[in-house]
């Protein structure tokens, strides 16, 4: 009997509304003043904007030489794996599964939930919605690819048509003070803040690697995704921060606490919160599904590798989906909307861990130019090394602020991230250990 394994079904359209839904969640009008006030001008926060999607765009470049080289389930995982073995695969894939997927999963629950329940109110509203978009979604990726695809698909289009429509708004209406007021000073801290909080809402261009093996002519299709996906984003970033300095000016922009809302209200202040208040939680339902499709398959693929989680590691044939792995994904989501309160807030906190990860893999493009020069390698990364160079250089970076930032600020949050990676290091070797004295 054949085992079940993922089917080519995702086509260029489906691949692109994946990483674009993803992106585009809340994080554009949560952070947007956030990057402006540390920044300290409409140039400077412009700048940075560009700078992080040039940052995410020579990633896309190194993801795209991996994947299509490798069009596999589980991304990073794979590569990780082929480059520095078993155990750097394997923390990869935990850290994945413990906290940082059902983390972001929950992270854009709660958003949705927090809008949903400010348009129709009742009890613990907000808990319920956040828990319901998970309960739902879930479901939606179990009962198969179609279903999922066609969800993300219209949830993207949707939301990027209210973003244009947004961004619209704000560049036509009137001009409201100079974008060059500086009303905040910059620094040494307050920069790499505002990138920190640039490339966390740039997260998710990446995603289509974990996802390669269902992408329809990979060796094509998935370049061509990441690479028009990042793009798209960034365009749309940075005509969202014009639009919002047009319509308030950079002093109104960095005190606002709903920038879009208020960009939009300059035209149409009757129904502006309103309209902001769908436009978001539609936003964060393509981000939670999007997130939910692709974070399971990292699962997935620790599953067909690790004896210790191979029920993950099952492919439902008719249904073609990891049905364990969502499973557990959404249980884990659900306990910590449920039972976790504050500890959402150590999803920011876990970007040392994300970062150093990607690192790795960026370290590994090298590595398995050396390792593997027979693989073929139908997309290489365009003026090799620079581009691998600049996203090596943004990590190591990152890696160090992020660390720098958790540790002062938030201490026990980085201590769980932390905790997490070791105690994952511990679990391989407890089953390294217990496979071995079996044999």
């Amino acid at each position: 009997m054949t085992t079940p394994v993922p089917q080519k079904t995702l086509s260029v359209f489906d691949s692109v509304c994946i990483i674009v839904g993803i992106i585009i969640g809340a994080g554009i009008y949560e952070t947007a003043p956030l990057v402006a006030g540390s920044m300290g001008s409409g140039s400077g926060t412009l700048a940075i904007w560009l700078i992080g999607g040039l940052i995410a765009l020579a990633g896309a470049l190194n993801y795209s030489e991996l994947a299509t080289a490798y069009p596999r389930q589980g991304g990073d995982y794979v590569y990780l794996t082929r480059a520095f073995g078993r155990r750097t695969g394997f923390l990869f894939g935990w850290t994945q599964l413990a906290i940082i997927r059902p983390g972001d999963i929950a992270l854009m629950a709660f958003v949705f939930g927090r809008y949903a329940s400010a348009l129709y109110p009742f009890g613990s509203s907000m808990v319920i919605y956040a828990a319901g978009a998970i309960v739902i979604l879930s479901v939606i990726n179990i009962l198969g690819i179609r279903q999922t695809k066609r969800t993300q698909n219209l949830l993207t289009v949707v939301k990027v048509l209210g973003l244009l429509a947004v961004i619209a708004a704000g560049l036509l209406s009137p001009h409201h003070g100079p974008a060059e007021q500086l009303t905040t000073a910059t620094g040494d801290k307050a920069i790499p803040l505002a990138l920190i909080l640039v490339l966390f809402t740039f997260g998710g261009w990446n995603e289509m690697a974990y996802v390669a093996a269902e992408v329809k002519n990979p060796h094509r299709n998935i370049s061509r995704a990441l690479i028009f996906g990042t793009v798209a984003v960034t365009v749309l970033y940075l005509l969202a921060n014009g639009a919002f300095l047009n319509a308030l000016g950079y002093a109104k922009m960095t005190a606002s606490e709903a920038v879009a809302a208020d960009s939009l209200a300059v035209t149409l202040p009757d129904i502006a919160s309103r309209l902001i208040s769908i436009l978001i939680c539609i936003s964060a339902l393509g981000a939670v599904n999007g997130l939910i499709f692709t974070g399971a398959r990292i699962s997935y693929a620790l599953g067909t590798e690790h004896a210790l989680f191979k029920s993950l590691g099952r492919w439902h044939g008719r249904l073609g989906t990891p049905i364990s792995a969502l499973l557990l994904q959404g249980i884990i989501g659900l306990m910590i909307i449920l039972f976790a309160g504050s500890f959402l807030d150590t999803i920011f906190y876990t970007a040392p861990v994300v970062w150093l990860f990607f690192l790795a893999t960026c370290i590994s493009v090298w590595q398995l130019r050396k390792k593997e020069p027979q693989t073929p390698r139908p997309f290489k990364v365009p003026l090799f090394p620079l581009p691998t160079l600049v996203f090596g250089a943004a990590c190591i970076f990152m890696l160090y602020s992020s660390v720098v930032y958790a540790i002062s600020q938030k201490p026990i949050g980085f201590a769980i991230a932390a905790g997490c990676l070791l105690l994952g290091a511990i679990v391989y070797a407890a089953s390294t250990h217990t496979l071995k004295t079996e044999v």
